[in-house]
């Protein structure tokens, strides 16, 4: 074998030499490779041997005839002829490379608004009939160009979704801490569609809240949404993560405990008598009951203009058709009265003193649960501000205790205004209600209890007790709570541990990057439910899971696309072609 080294043409510094121009026939191109003005070949080394042998191979018979300055005005023609041909195909690439951006940010939106696949060719037809309208004829020609076929759509998703997703993955593998939530509703096709997205959080405590997968249930299901067989520690998931040996910290939907709270109340005739009135006013097919009934309220000069349906599934619904029933017990009284027939019982149910009294708590108690609830919903919020929201109601539930003992009905407005119209009212007896209620916000919320000290020393670092802390934190909570800049300082909650140092305080950081982490609540997969239910529709209900993936991973993510490296990486194999 041969111990004699290769030669490597690009250490042997070959240059081009300005005469090979008019010799030859060539010049230097963009890539600093020879390529041949006649035939636009390029050569793979730059050495006057090859220049010279392509020449005389296969140009030399047509252009040998010409000497001197003949010679330069054809190299000259020749190199005019290069420049314009490329030109032009520099001009064609930008169009292209124009219309593919344009067919790349109507997907986006598309997606973004959750409308149909199909919509891109409205689209594009609407926007040439502005430019004709604008009589921009040139406008429209280009907005022709715009491919937004159906199928192109699609595929202009799926570039968009794994661009997303890759930078989930990226995300995840560079973050502090993550942590994930699950959960399960069924479309509008009866299939199972579990949502599992990503909570993570990086050295900056910047937060990422990303839909990680999702997954169509088929055949059977495992989990279900709010239920004990997500939590249980047999069957449900966190039994599965226990049997797989799988030891991580797992919570219940905080928002989803605060629900089932609101249904422990015992009240649930009164709700059904309301459902029951309204129903029978604006349900199903009785659209001149209905019709009739707003005449009325036109006429009474209501303060609202329609009674709300309830439907259980929606948090605050309850709470939002108590309150306009309340307003409307009067006009329903007297609709009742004079147009429906055989309503008598439901008319008893309103001129009853404790039917009315039981609605007038009912309404406030709700109502005050759906303040609870509308602090609770919210992306990126803190395990430490959640568990305050339920801290400070459980408060309230026993300040609303000692008032009611007193028959004090400051904090239950729909009960004050009964007890105007009705004297001698009494709602003592409520208090058993609250006392059963507060019952079950402790039962609900103690699995969250193993995380109050975390909590207590993430909301106060300044102020507790160092001692009871962990040991391996001690130390830097000396120095925390000897810091001038940080006692001073006026920021609290997240917001302060960005203030610490990394170097100073890497202990304490991390021990809050990773508090910080915790999903305490599935808020973000119902909000994903929300726009499954306009994803995925009666009048689109055919749509294959891999796309109902993308679909719902575009419209849901709060990642910025980069549409330049869409269209560089689309237009690379067609430039290299």
């Amino acid at each position: 074998m041969s111990n004699s080294k290769l030669r490597k043409v690009d250490s042997e510094n070959r240059a081009f030499k300005s005469e090979w121009e008019h010799d030859y026939f060539f010049i230097l191109n963009k890539d600093h490779k020879p390529q041949c003005l006649v035939c636009f070949q390029v050569l793979a080394v730059l050495k006057e041997y090859n220049l010279k042998r392509h020449y005389m191979t296969n140009h030399k018979q047509k252009f040998g005839k010409h000497s001197c300055e003949s010679r330069k005005v054809v190299c000259d023609q020749l190199k005019k002829k290069l420049f314009q041909q490329k030109s032009l195909f520099t001009n064609e690439t930008k169009q292209q490379e124009e219309a593919l951006l344009a067919s790349y940010f109507v997907t986006y939106e598309l997606m973004k608004a959750k409308k149909a696949l199909s919509d891109g060719e409205l689209i594009k037809n609407c926007a040439i009939k502005m430019a004709e309208a604008f009589n921009e004829n040139k406008v429209g020609n280009k907005f022709q160009t715009v491919p937004l076929s159906k199928q192109t759509v699609t595929r202009r998703l799926e570039d968009i979704s794994n661009q997303i997703s890759n930078n989930v993955k990226d995300i995840i593998a560079n973050c502090s801490y993550f942590s994930i939530a699950l959960d399960e509703s069924t479309d509008v096709s009866d299939t199972n569609q579990l949502l599992i997205f990503v909570r993570a959080i990086k050295e900056d405590f910047t937060i990422f809240e990303e839909l990680l997968k999702v997954c169509s249930l088929h055949s059977t299901t495992r989990v279900t949404d709010g239920a004990k067989s997500m939590t249980g520690t047999i069957s449900g998931f966190v039994g599965f993560l226990r049997q797989n040996q799988i030891t991580v910290p797992t919570l219940h939907c905080i928002i989803h405990q605060e629900a089932l709270c609101a249904k422990s109340i015992k009240l649930s005739t009164t709700m059904a008598t309301v459902t029951k009135i309204t129903n029978l006013i604006r349900g199903g097919n009785r659209s001149l009951t209905h019709r009739k009934f707003l005449t009325l309220l036109e006429e009474m000069d209501s303060a609202y203009g329609d009674l709300l349906l309830h439907t259980e599934v929606r948090w605050l619904s309850r709470g939002k058709c108590l309150v306009r029933f309340f307003e409307l017990r009067h006009e329903i009284a007297t609709f009742l009265r004079e147009e429906v027939t055989n309503s008598a019982e439901l008319q008893n149910d309103l001129e009853d003193v404790e039917f009315l009294r039981n609605l007038a708590f009912l309404t406030d108690i709700t109502q005050h649960l759906n303040v609870l609830n509308l602090q609770l919903q919210g992306k990126k919020q803190t395990i430490c501000q959640m568990v305050g929201f339920v801290d400070s109601f459980r408060k309230k539930l026993h300040l609303f205790k000692s008032a009611l003992d007193k028959n004090n009905l400051l904090h239950f407005p729909c009960c004050r205004k009964l007890s105007e119209e009705e004297e001698g009212l009494e709602f003592r007896d409520y208090t058993e209600i609250i006392e059963d209620l507060s019952s079950e916000f402790d039962r609900r919320f103690n699995d969250f209890e193993s995380f109050r000290p975390d909590i207590s020393l993430f909301s106060n670092p300044i102020h507790c007790d160092i001692e009871s802390q962990p040991g391996h934190l001690q130390l830097e909570l000396c120095e925390l709570q000897c810091d001038p800049s940080l006692n001073t300082s006026q920021v609290t909650g997240i917001d302060f541990w960005k203030l610490l140092s990394p170097e100073r305080y890497p202990l304490l950081r991390n021990w809050a990057l990773k508090l910080c982490s915790v999903f305490a609540s599935t808020y973000i997969c119902e909000t994903a439910f929300s726009s499954l239910k306009h994803v995925k529709s009666k009048n689109r209900n055919r749509l294959s899971d891999v796309v109902l993936s993308h679909i719902l991973r575009v419209a849901t993510s709060q990642l910025e696309v980069d549409f330049i490296s869409l269209v560089s990486s689309f237009m690379k194999p067609q430039c290299s072609h």
